[in-house]
């Protein structure tokens, strides 16, 4: 109860006969004064962390339980009773029921960013099961408790009575740990709430060093260093402005979202995968409470199925959809309805000498550094009166070397030690600690007293006492000592950041911010069926092999094209009837390497009976420079600047003007000053500078490239390949039956577009035509696929160099009725070193060629 409560009395006189002591007092006031006291003792004895240390009472206690105990990280675990009993016999008589929940808190890996118990058995899990009885678990401390309690047997801060006056508790625990922001916490008390969120303990100890080299620091300054909250469950925040908000009010909004990603399913259909939640969000509520009565309410449409695979990999929600479910719509449906998204209101309240407080960023970590000087400054005086007593001792043990054999007569001949010490300090001078030393000594240490080991102790003693004053009077030194414990602090325990943090705020927050940049596969059949897989999806073989199933794909149906794109990249999709569409590759549904993938109309409106024939990878339309290179299957081509294709509609836009017998085949993206070489079906190419087609409007047609129609003006011919030469690299055909071979572009003259081209491999019944063609460099890979849909990738050194007019060398082994679909460059060595994913296996082989006739 505060002591400057007023008490107002109500005036009337006591009844007749009543005690002359009582005093009438109206109830308002009691009441008033009553829940005053309670409130107030809510606030400073129970609900709120103190700033310097984090912790609230029961905690503190809990902490000062287990050092008394000594149950350090070293030790072996006890029995959580025994710790709960002592908790509540030795500091806090609220009973160990109250007790025993507090300690399991701080004991689970999904409520404190760095737990301060570590606990054995069963402390609960994220799914909101209970923990088991305290008679059942085990605990100990952690090491970061160890370093809330360093120092504590230092006089480093004040202690009190406990509650019955038997003993002594801290105030407050020394705190090299920052733990009020490393691990936040929460509080209700009378009329006040706090809310904390946890932090990364790096960027903790970036900010309080840089504070500590500039106090007036602000927000966005320390900003640089703490990025924001780091929750012990991961998940992602949506955007900085609540989070700035709460450095600099003490209060804000942090919009807290799952990380989902929606992956295929067998048969067309989708699922929604969750692997990391908000913090504080209760797994199985989530999913029972919230999404499973969503779904049997009819509330939202397309969930077939709800599963939980979690183990101890990880977290993995399945949340199946119906093949006719738009996956993007049911989880924006479940971001705003469960969750899956939702708010953590922060309120930085916290005890200031003993008053509370809403604190600001800068001013939490002023109070942390005023708390930590204060507890180096006391630590400091007790190692200096510790040292300044012991040189005392040490000077009295010298001096006592001189006269050691009176010394031993004294002793010898008093009646008792009170005589003695008395009788040493009259006749040498000594103080009443120096002669208690001497006489508390055994006799025969006296005799071994070594007078160069005590002059050696006695100088060491007096450098330390020299560099103690030092720093007590330097605050510098003060500064540098608080750097050096929080660098290793964070050498030792600091960690990765958990938690991501989205630029974009959550009311324009997008499926793409949810999706990692990685590269990936991305496969489209002749009948429409797109996917994409992992970029290691499939392992890198020897030349000759018979390669490994890439696609499930229906009866008569083949692999047309394959290649790689970021997940963040445009992929603009052209068609057969000369239409270009857009995506991003993150919207093609990932799947494995068998499944079929999934239909492209229900991800681009293509038009009925269109195909799509081309792909190009563009990182961004807007900003990108450069030119769009088109070749259609009877030989002409067009290039249009790429900059037309910025604006691009959800229906497709018009991009060449086809004759009726003719279809767009190949799309390059250039820089306008290359060449490029058109491969046919029948074995010829030409080689002509891309300056030489000319630079058309987008709904344009195009100009012939190459000449295939004999004297009557009918085509004999068809163009199978296009691509753009590298002067220094090589061209790589391949045929129907997996004959193929890579020639010099050397031997490829430059010539005048529309011409009929030279041979570029000799045909016959054991190659089959060219089915297609590819410019390579000796370190790229290689991906192989056929009509069936089986792939190999290989190392292009590995197939054997050859002349122009050559059949080349077998590639693939390929089983009865197939032949080849496709082939695709893939990355080079040097590039997957640098990422450090270099392929399995290595250069391939030298096999037996296929007869090679001369030229």
């Amino acid at each position: 109860m505060p002591d400057d409560t007023e008490i107002t009395t109500t005036g009337e006189t006591p009844e007749e006969g009543a005690p002359s002591d009582i005093i009438l007092i109206g109830i308002e006031d009691e009441m008033r004064r009553s829940y005053l006291g309670y409130a107030v003792s809510t606030l400073v004895s129970r609900a709120l962390p103190d700033v310097r240390d984090g912790l609230k009472p029961v905690q503190r206690r809990i902490l000062m339980a287990m050092n008394d105990l000594n149950l350090t990280p070293g030790s072996q675990h006890r029995k959580s009773a025994k710790i709960c009993g002592d908790t509540s016999g030795n500091y806090h008589p609220h009973g160990e029921a109250v007790i025993y929940p507090t300690m399991v808190r701080l004991a689970q890996d999904f409520s404190l960013r760095y737990m301060l118990v570590d606990g054995q058995g069963n402390f609960g899990s994220i799914d909101g099961d209970p923990p088991a009885a305290m008679r059942y678990t085990e605990a100990r401390m952690s090491a970061f408790a160890v370093e809330l309690l360093a120092d504590l047997d230092r006089d480093t801060v004040d202690w009190m009575p406990n509650y019955d006056q038997t003993s002594r508790e801290p105030t407050v625990l020394p705190g090299r740990f920052p733990n009020f922001l490393c691990n936040g916490g929460e509080g209700i008390a009378v009329g006040m709430t706090t809310k904390v969120p946890p932090h990364n303990l790096r960027e903790v100890c970036d900010a309080i060093a840089f504070q500590l080299d500039k106090p007036d620091a602000t927000v966005p300054e320390l900003m640089k260093f703490i990025q924001g909250p780091d929750f012990p469950t991961s998940g992602v925040i949506l955007g900085t402005k609540g989070i700035k908000e709460a450095y600099e009010t003490g209060r804000g909004r942090i919009i807290m979202q799952a990380v989902v990603n929606i992956e295929p399913l067998e048969g067309g259909r989708s699922a929604i995968v969750i692997s990391e939640l908000p913090y504080q969000v209760n797994k199985e509520r989530l999913i029972k409470d919230q999404i499973a009565e969503l779904a049997k309410a009819k509330k939202i449409d397309g969930i077939t199925g709800l599963q939980d695979l979690t183990n101890r990999h990880g977290m993995r929600v399945v949340i199946e959809l119906r093949r006719d479910a738009h996956p993007r719509k049911v989880l924006n449906y479940l971001l705003k309805h469960t969750s899956l998204r939702t708010t953590f209101g922060v309120i930085m309240l916290a005890l200031v000498d003993g008053v509370p407080r809403l604190l600001t960023l800068p001013q939490v970590l002023g109070h942390y550094i005023k708390h930590r000087r204060e507890i180096i400054t006391r630590r400091t005086r007790f190692e200096l009166g510790r040292a300044k007593s012991r040189a005392h001792i040490t000077e009295g043990l010298q001096i006592a070397l001189d006269v050691m054999d009176e010394i031993i007569r004294i002793i010898r001949g008093a009646d008792d030690d009170q005589i003695a010490r008395t009788e040493m300090m009259a006749r040498f001078g000594f103080t009443q600690l120096q002669a208690t030393a001497i006489l508390d000594m055994q006799l025969r240490r006296l005799t071994r007293l070594n007078r160069l080991n005590l002059e050696a102790e006695y100088k060491g003693l007096l450098k330390e006492i020299a560099n103690l004053e030092d720093i007590l009077v330097n605050a510098a030194r003060v500064t540098a000592i608080i750097k050096g414990e929080l660098k290793a602090l964070k050498d030792k325990y600091g960690d990765e950041r958990k938690t991501r943090i989205l630029a974009t705020e959550a009311e324009e927050i997008g499926e793409e911010d949810l999706i990692p940049e990685e590269d990936m596969l991305i496969t489209v059949t002749r009948d429409g069926y797109v996917k994409r897989v992992p970029m290691d999806t499939y392992r890198t073989q020897r030349r000759g092999g018979r390669g490994i199933l890439g696609a499930n794909t229906k009866e008569e149906d083949t692999i047309e094209h394959l290649f790689m794109a970021n997940t963040h990249d445009f992929i603009l999709f052209f068609t057969s009837r000369g239409r270009v569409y857009k995506l991003k590759a993150w919207e093609v549904p990932q799947t494995s390497r068998q499944a079929m993938g999934t239909a492209i109309i229900n991800l681009i409106n293509i038009e009925p009976g269109d195909i799509v024939t081309a792909t190009v990878p563009v990182k961004e339309l807007h900003k990108a420079t450069g030119f769009m290179l088109f070749a259609t299957r009877n030989g002409e081509v067009k290039r249009v600047n790429l900059k037309e294709f910025a604006n691009l509609r959800a229906n497709g836009l018009i991009c060449f003007d086809l004759e009726p017998d003719d279809s767009l085949r190949w799309v390059k993206l250039t820089d306008g000053k290359q060449e490029c070489i058109l491969v046919t079906h029948g074995g010829k190419s030409i080689r002509f500078k891309e300056g030489n087609v000319p630079t058309r409007g987008r709904p344009a047609g195009g100009v012939r490239g190459i000449e295939m129609r004999d004297a009557g003006g009918k085509l004999k011919d068809h163009v199978v390949a296009m691509d753009v030469v590298r002067p220094t690299s090589q061209l790589l055909v391949v045929g129907e039956k997996g004959i193929g071979k890579r020639t010099n572009l050397a031997d490829y003259r430059s010539q005048t577009r529309g011409g009929k081209g030279i041979i570029t491999m000799d045909i016959t019944e054991k190659t089959g035509n060219i089915v297609d063609a590819v410019v390579v460099e000796p370190d790229d890979r290689l991906m192989i696929i056929t009509r069936n849909g089986i792939t190999i990738r290989m190392e292009v050194v590995g197939i054997r160099s050859a002349g122009r007019s050559t059949q080349g060398v077998k590639l693939i082994n390929l089983a009865a009725g197939d032949t080849i679909g496709s082939i695709e460059r893939l990355a080079t060595i040097e590039d997957a070193e640098e990422t450090g994913k270099v392929p399995e296996g290595g250069a391939a082989e030298s096999a037996e060629s296929v007869a090679e006739p001369e030229e």
